[in-house]
């Protein structure tokens, strides 16, 4: 039986804030030994994940924006798993787009900036500004700013006018959620993209087995969609208290640290 794991990035893989993933190197190469697809599921964007694909070594499909895109190499699933399937060709990859287009939410930042909250986005900051507020490289800032279907955005608001920007989004048609920043996004979020990739997974392996591992509310649709739902530990040793979810299962120890322990336990186990 095959077992198919899906990884948050942020705080899970990769230790914040320096974004390293030495700790999980033991576990990483056991899966390359073994064979077991890792698909990086995460907020970033494309270009951000690229970078991280290519460091790991990883060829797998991947997941950006918090589920607003799914991107599967050209060649990677057989035709017959992949037919009936309508995406688009860009780049080498099979794009499904689930989230909004990323101008739409723009203009929805920039309404309810109009209508007194206190909102700034990615994109109303500099590469400097972002690598200031994330502590990211000038390169990495620049990719975090090339959006496609999700804005993080930070609200200077009192915790009563938050609950009624949120109000606000979904009234305009859009969801938001939370991991570092918040974000606003159309109706997309982990747990769609990553259904999507385990009907592929099962119509090309059959039988298979999916773990999922996240740290923060934003990869709490992830975790529901798996067998095995892993919460990493945040920096300070705490877990994120809203995640609620079947069979969770706690990891002992933050980021990559926590992730290397989980996922070498889970292989042996499972």
């Amino acid at each position: 039986m095959r077992i198919i794991i899906f990884t948050d990035l942020d705080g899970t893989l990769l230790r914040y804030p320096d974004y390293s993933f030495e700790e999980a190197l033991p576990a990483l190469k056991k899966l390359r030994g073994k064979g077991v697809p890792l698909i990086i599921c995460s907020s970033k964007t494309r270009r951000e994940i690229e970078y991280y694909r290519e460091k790991l070594k990883n060829n797998h499909p991947f997941i950006s924006e918090n589920g607003g895109g799914v991107f599967i190499p050209e060649g990677y699933f057989s035709g017959e798993t992949m037919n009936g399937i309508e995406g688009e060709t860009t780049d080498g990859y099979i794009l499904l787009r689930i989230g909004a287009r990323y101008e739409d939410l723009r203009r929805c930042v920039r309404e309810l900036r109009e209508e007194g909250y206190k909102l700034q986005g990615f994109g109303d900051m500099s590469p400097e500004d972002i690598m200031e507020l994330t502590g990211l490289p000038e390169e990495q800032a620049v990719m975090s700013k090339m959006r496609d279907f999700d804005e993080p955005f930070l609200c200077t608001d009192k915790a009563e006018k938050i609950s009624l920007l949120f109000k606000r989004v979904k009234e305009k048609g859009y969801r938001y959620t939370k991991g570092r920043y918040f974000h606003i996004m159309g109706n997309s979020d982990k747990g769609r993209a990553v259904s999507f990739l385990v009907k592929l997974y099962r119509r090309e392996f059959g039988d298979i087995v999916t773990v999922a591992l996240g740290d923060s509310l934003n990869d709490l649709p992830m975790l529901k969609e798996v067998d095995y739902p892993v919460l990493v530990q945040k920096q300070d040793g705490c877990y994120e208290d809203n995640i609620v979810a079947d069979n969770l299962i706690y990891a002992e120890g933050a980021g990559p640290a926590g992730w290397n322990r989980a996922v070498l336990t889970l292989i042996e186990r499972i």
